[in-house]
């Protein structure tokens, strides 16, 4: 049954300095109640946590209610991680005030008024630590994000409702660059987990071919998410060509199980790699936000030796601050090297002189240089039939 409807030093930490990561039970942060909050430590700041015993995911089969505390306190629990995900990085807060229960409506680009939403500009508000970074849209709009560069910063807003983190691929000082390539295999229907397993065990052979090291982790759903640090000099429109030509070696090395087909209705029963998650204000949860499903699973970094028996469900609010006090972050190296993207390049250029060029944009984008007609296949009378 569905939940919903669809409608300094605080700032982390250079990438290599072998920190040791810092973790607390969900639960057992040091905290102060009065009658209508309570406030607690949050990277040495004082966080105010209103309605704490608000009710935000109810109890399941498996999982405990998790409350609007408990929200907060597992993000301090995961900190490292969650920071090394975020780090000045502008992020789009997806925010379930009311929490996930069944009747909310989630508000969409096609359709506003839900109960939960997503944010882009930061809110009013805001306390004088929250540091922004501005961000143009395709549409050549802009708008002001949060670009967390302390713990604090994440706790505030989980304390606002956010459930999920949706970073940009680029960081505070160049919003134009992206440092990230993203693999995003989505599992179509007929396909599940274990499907985008077995397609990211030849994804991470296809990054050894390149010399690239990719890591892995849950969706916090079916599919299977793989980061690449990239050097930032490329612009949008080079990473989603990377992107392109990642999935169609795919395809050739894994026939009939994985397609780069924009329009559904082309996909079958495949994993889809979603290349598009790569263009200009499109992103994708990050690694330790909690997902707005049952159970609050969350986005699981794993190591690659653990993907192929990992089950998403066992990954949650309720498991996952253990996890991390026991192993730590999965993905702690991600930042040890910056790759070049040349050669997914050079392959993106040679699929296009064989006449497999640029494919279609998300139906919000306007017309885009070299794409190719935006139209369902179905519905393309020009079509050869």
């Amino acid at each position: 049954m569905a939940w919903f409807q669809m409608n300094s030093d605080r700032c982390g930490f250079p990438p290599s300095s072998g920190r040791k990561p810092t973790a607390r039970p969900v639960g057992h942060t040091p905290r102060m109640a009065t009658s209508e909050a309570t406030v607690i430590d949050a990277g040495g700041r004082e966080l105010r946590v209103s309605s704490p015993d608000r009710v935000i995911f109810p109890a399941t089969e498996r999982t405990p209610e998790i409350t609007k505390l408990g929200i907060v306190e597992y993000y301090l629990a995961v900190g490292d991680g969650i920071m090394r995900a975020l780090a000045r990085r502008p992020t789009t807060l997806e925010r379930w005030p009311k929490g996930v229960h069944p009747g909310i409506v989630l508000s969409t680009r096609e359709q506003s008024g839900g109960d939960a939403f997503f944010q882009k500009r930061v809110p009013r508000g805001a306390p004088d630590y929250v540091h922004t970074a501005r961000i143009e849209f395709p549409s050549g709009r802009h708008a002001d994000e949060i670009a967390p560069t302390e713990l604090a910063v994440v706790g505030w807003a989980a304390q606002m409702g956010t459930i999920t983190f949706h970073p940009w691929p680029v960081r505070d000082d160049d919003v134009d660059h992206p440092d990230e390539l993203r693999i995003d295999l989505d599992p179509q229907p007929g396909t599940d987990f274990p499907d985008a397993v077995r397609v990211a065990g030849e994804a991470r052979a296809l990054l050894d071919d390149l010399g690239y090291a990719g890591f892995p982790k849950t969706s916090g759903g079916r599919g299977v998410h793989i980061y690449v640090r990239i050097e930032p000099r490329w612009t949008f429109t080079d990473v989603r060509h990377a992107a392109i030509a990642f999935g169609r070696e795919l395809e050739r090395r894994l026939p009939g199980q994985v397609t780069t087909n924009w329009w559904k209705e082309e996909r079958g029963e495949r994993i889809f790699v979603d290349y598009n998650q790569n263009a200009r204000d499109r992103t994708i949860a990050s690694a330790y936000s909690i997902r707005p499903k049952p159970g609050a699973p969350v986005s699981a970094p794993l190591a690659w030796d653990e993907l192929p028996d990992a089950a998403p469900e066992d990954f949650s609010v309720a498991t996952m601050p253990a996890r991390f006090a026991e192993i730590g972050d999965r993905h702690a190296a991600i930042d040890d090297t910056a790759h070049d993207l040349q050669p997914l390049l050079d392959m993106y250029e040679r699929d296009e002189a064989e006449g497999s060029g640029d494919m279609p944009y998300p139906p919000d984008y306007p017309k885009m240089p070299g794409e190719p007609k935006r139209v369902q296949p179905s519905r393309d009378r020009d079509r050869p039939r």
